[in-house]
């Protein structure tokens, strides 16, 4: 299903109490950006136990129940995970990775609140959620009929909504802080080969692991952690912004002179690191048009093209990355500034090609 309109985490609880105590909902969105967390802490706030089931472990008989013999007639019972006789959240995960059979069962339940002659009490809610088939995950397409059962709301990450979550909820410092600077490596699409990606969900174990492993967290370890969580990049700048931490070594001092880029093969991830953020940088402070350019806006280019060449001896990949476009081939950097770097580093165009 795609999203026509998205909403982040935080306006999640407000439009499940105005909409999942009169109607069925489903959460649409990406593995790992927080929809069961979303629906337990709803269902907390309600005071309602969180009953949940999981859509690709259930067949029909799981919430139809087995048929037992009273007075001469068969009865449908229904398990006692759903016949319940206080108010409860229902929550349905994963429910468009359900068989056909399965979904068929919810059908009753979801638009009638009922299973047989089992009613849900009064009070309860239903909530459904699931993976969108454009994310590599096992999802199957809802029937139209199960489809107009529910009220759809399309969850998006939000950096913002996350970082505030990680203030209150124990994450690591260094990945709080480094999210803080890369908001964008929040979150990942998920990709297409079997690799690890990013998401709220996977920066949350890399800190659990890191908490686990204390102060004694060596480098080659904490590569492990992170590519083992991580999107491949993401990993890599992550490790880097790390040895910064650790070193004390930033793009301040390299800007200022003070420091040299890191050369040694073993400081190539703290390398890009810093390259981004140079980059980062460069788009801050240089000038869109170079006429009537500031005495400061002068030095700051030429300083600039003096790092550029100096990261191309390292490397003229890392140094290319720098005066990249972005992922639609938009450049990023003002056009004065690329022209003259070519002219400058022609090997750094030539590796663009």
């Amino acid at each position: 299903m795609q999203a026509a309109v998205t909403v982040t985490p935080a306006r999640v609880p407000e439009l499940l109490l105005g909409l999942a105590t009169v109607r069925p909902v489903f959460l649409w969105g990406a593995p790992g950006i927080g929809k069961s967390s979303l629906v337990r802490e709803f269902a907390e706030s309600l005071g309602l136990e969180c009953v949940s089931l999981l859509g690709t472990q259930l067949a029909p008989e799981d919430l139809i129940g087995v048929p037992q013999i009273r007075d001469g007639r068969s009865v449908f019972c229904p398990p006692a995970s759903i016949a319940r006789d206080e108010p409860y959240c229902l929550f349905l995960d994963e429910l468009n990775a359900a068989t056909p059979d399965v979904q068929k069962a919810f059908y009753s339940l979801i638009l009638d609140r009922r299973i047989g002659d089992y009613e849900l009490p009064k009070g309860s809610v239903v909530i459904g959620a699931g993976n969108r088939a454009t994310d590599n995950a096992l999802a199957r397409p809802l029937a139209s009929a199960l489809v107009n059962r529910l009220t759809h709301v399309h969850l998006t990450a939000s950096p913002k909504d996350w970082l505030v979550w990680a203030a209150n909820n124990g994450i690591h410092p260094w990945i709080a802080d480094h999210l803080t600077d890369r908001p964008d490596h929040l979150w990942s699409k998920p990709p297409k080969t079997e690799e690890p990606f990013s998401t709220p969900r996977s920066w949350h174990m890399l800190s659990d692991a890191l908490h686990s492993f204390g102060r004694d967290l060596d480098e080659d370890t904490l590569k492990v952690l992170a590519h083992g969580t991580l999107t491949p990049a993401h990993a890599t700048a992550f490790c880097g912004y790390v040895k910064i931490v650790r070193s004390r070594f930033g793009i301040d001092a390299v800007v200022k002179g003070e420091a040299r880029w890191p050369h040694r093969p073993e400081d190539r991830d703290l390398l890009y690191y810093l390259a981004e953020s140079f980059r980062g940088r460069l788009v801050k402070e240089l000038p869109a048009s170079k006429e009537h350019m500031s005495a400061a806006g002068r030095q700051i280019a030429y300083r600039a093209k003096s790092l550029l060449v100096q990261l191309a001896e390292i490397s003229v990949e890392v140094a290319q990355t720098v005066i990249a476009p972005d992922a639609d081939g938009n450049p990023v950097l003002p056009s004065w500034f690329l022209v003259e770097a070519a002219r400058d580093m022609p090997r750094l165009v030539e590796a663009r090609r």
